[in-house]
């Protein structure tokens, strides 16, 4: 799905779903999302908001707990050799994906590799979140 026109989240009705990052930086995060991965700038800064095809991504710097969530400190991952959360990506041609975003400058981890049922790949992203790409090999 290719997005022409970027939206905002703010539904009229019933929900939509988002994805915070908390970011060391807010403009290398987006600089990265839209030149390599291509997302679509809906909101510059404070938060950072993109929309990703039929995703928005929402990037904002961490912060200390606030009244609506006590105890909850805001931060970048610790050590991004150790995983809690990812964003997958599913593609129809997992080939053609690599090579494009490889050439926008992003850097995977391996070339696709073929697990059976799928073939994936990872890159991370600035902050070390990582991104997986994956083609599924099932069929409806």
């Amino acid at each position: 799905m290719v997005v022409s026109e970027p939206t905002f989240p703010a539904p009229s009705e019933g929900m939509v779903a988002t994805m915070l990052f908390i970011v060391a930086d807010q403009d290398r995060t987006r600089d990265f999302y839209r030149d390599v991965l291509g997302a679509q700038v809906v909101l510059e800064r404070d938060p950072v908001i993109m929309q990703f095809h039929n995703t928005w991504l929402i990037f904002n710097v961490g912060g200390s707990p606030t009244e609506d969530k006590p105890g909850v400190t805001m931060t970048t991952p610790a050590d991004p050799s150790r995983v809690s959360m990812a964003l997958n990506v599913r593609v129809a041609d997992i080939a053609s994906v690599y090579d494009e975003i490889r050439r926008r400058g992003g850097e995977f981890m391996t070339p696709p590799i073929d697990r059976g049922a799928e073939i994936r790949c990872y890159l991370s992203d600035p902050d070390g979140y990582i991104i997986e790409f994956g083609q599924s090999m099932r069929r409806p």
